[in-house]
C-alpha cells in the first residue's frame, strides 16, 4: 500500500520521541513506497529460490539507500569540490502548509540502524499511521 493511502497518527509531544517518531515516519514511508512497490512488482510466478533472490536484492538496494542517506556512501569529490546527497524529513501544517518541524536524517540516529529493525516491520513505540499494528509492510503477507 503506498504512504499516501495511510492516514497519519499524531506524533508524540516528548522531543526525544517525536525526533524518533520523524525518522521512523521517514523510514515507512520508504518502505511503504521504495520497498513494498519493487516488492508487489516481482512476478508472482518466481519460484521461491528467485523469489528469495528478489527479496535480497530489494533489501539490499533499499539499505544501500540508507546509506546515502546517513552519508556512510554516495559522493562525489574532486580536490576542491563534493557533491552529496541530503535527505530532510518534515512535517507539515495541512491547511497551510507551513513546515511545523524537520530533521536532516543525517543527523538523527541513523537510517541504516532504524533499517533493521524496520526490515521486521518495527517502526518504533509510537504509532506512526492510525491502526499501525507494526505488523510487517504490505507486501510482507
Amino acid at each position: 500500500m503506498a504512504s499516501y493511502q495511510l492516514e497519519l497518527q499524531s506524533p508524540p509531544s516528548d522531543e526525544r520521541s517525536f525526533e524518533l517518531w520523524l525518522q521512523h515516519a521517514a523510514g515507512r514511508i520508504i518502505f511503504e513506497d521504495v520497498r513494498d512497490y519493487a516488492k508487489g512488482k516481482m512476478d508472482p510466478n518466481l519460484s521461491s529460490e528467485a523469489k528469495a533472490a528478489a527479496e535480497k536484492a530489494i533489501n539490499d538496494a533499499v539499505y544501500g539507500l540508507m546509506m546515502v542517506i546517513d552519508g556512510v556512501a554516495g559522493s562525489l569529490r574532486n580536490g576542491q569540490q563534493a557533491v552529496e546527497i541530503s535527505a530532510v524529513v518534515s512535517l507539515l501544517n495541512r491547511s497551510s502548509g507551513e513546515v511545523a518541524a524537520q530533521l536532516d536524517l543525517r543527523e538523527g540516529d541513523g537510517m541504516c540502524m532504524g533499517y533493521h529493525g524496520w526490515i521486521e516491520g518495527d517502526f518504533g513505540e509510537d504509532p506512526i499511521v492510525v491502526d499501525d499494528r507494526n505488523a510487517g509492510s504490505a507486501c510482507d503477507a
